[in-house]
């Protein structure tokens, strides 16, 4: 039976504003998500049996907690298939980052379901979905770099330059609640207009509250700012990692090179269209 193989890739957050608070809880925010050329990889074999089958557990996560799991029981039980899959992971993106690892495996399940289960389902169909399983799900289905708004849901395409960027991975895992429910949050960052707006002017409100809980991501962040030719440098997401934008390849990988022994990193490319982005229409 066919096997597909399907890319998930990570997610910068560019800045990111908080600027408000619901009544239920949930925070209102203003971000542009920038898709990177940095992956998980999925492959994924329909079963006859029903059964959501996933071969590779992530360490220290029950499978019925998995987001891949999830998104395939979830899709399993709106459309009435009765089709299964075995689910092969191969994790690239850390974890607890701020990278969207897990929704970006999430939304690439839906995916890559979507077209092995021959479902033909529409992109706002599976943009439901995905909501369903967490805020940042929807932006990888979307399928390109995106101003959002509302609980990061509200999505508009963003037409962004070449770049690349040096992603530093502080040894760290930051809970996003216990970030977001800080009493030192500020959370009335006035609101900017829809684009165009600088994104350099942008800042990313959770930066502080994870610095001072986390001196490990302030370390790494101190250092990224220390460079020459960054267009931006911040946290992204609720941490742990931290980036510096650069015009040029070349440039990106020279400040590898001058990492510190003891601190992690990747260069990756600025994406203008998720991998999948033909999957639905």
């Amino acid at each position: 039976m066919t096997r597909l193989a399907c890319p998930a890739p990570a997610k910068l957050n560019l800045f990111l504003h908080v600027v408000g608070r619901r009544e239920d809880g949930y925070h209102l925010l203003q971000t542009v998500f920038r898709l990177l050329d940095f992956s998980d990889q999925l492959h994924l074999a329909p079963r006859k049996d029903g059964l959501v089958k996933l071969h590779t557990p992530t360490p220290g996560v029950p499978e019925d907690n998995d987001l891949c799991v999830r998104a395939a029981r979830l899709l399993q039980q709106e459309s009435g298939i009765s089709l299964g899959v075995d689910i092969f992971l191969e994790k690239r993106i850390p974890m607890g980052g701020g990278l969207g690892g897990g929704s970006s495996d999430a939304a690439t399940t839906l995916l890559g379901l979507n077209r092995l289960w021959g479902l033909g389902w529409k992109k706002s169909r599976l943009l439901e979905l995905g909501l369903k399983l967490g805020a940042d799900v929807p932006v990888f289905i979307f399928g390109t770099n995106a101003f959002a708004e509302g609980i990061g849901e509200a999505l508009s395409a963003i037409a962004l330059p070449v770049a690349w960027y040096l992603v530093l991975t502080p040894p760290v895992h930051v809970p996003t609640m216990q970030v977001f429910s800080s009493e030192e949050l500020t959370r009335n960052t006035i609101p900017i207009k829809i684009p165009p707006f600088s994104i350099e002017h942008g800042h990313n409100d959770l930066e502080p509250v994870v610095c001072r809980l986390y001196p490990e991501v302030a370390r790494h962040l101190e250092w990224l700012k220390q460079l020459d030719g960054p267009r931006i440098t911040a946290m992204t997401g609720s941490g742990a990692c931290v980036f510096a934008e650069f015009a040029t390849e070349r440039a990106a990988r020279s400040a590898l090179s001058q990492v510190p022994s003891g601190m992690n990193g990747f260069v990756a490319q600025g994406l203008d269209h998720h991998p999948m982005h033909d999957f639905a229409e």
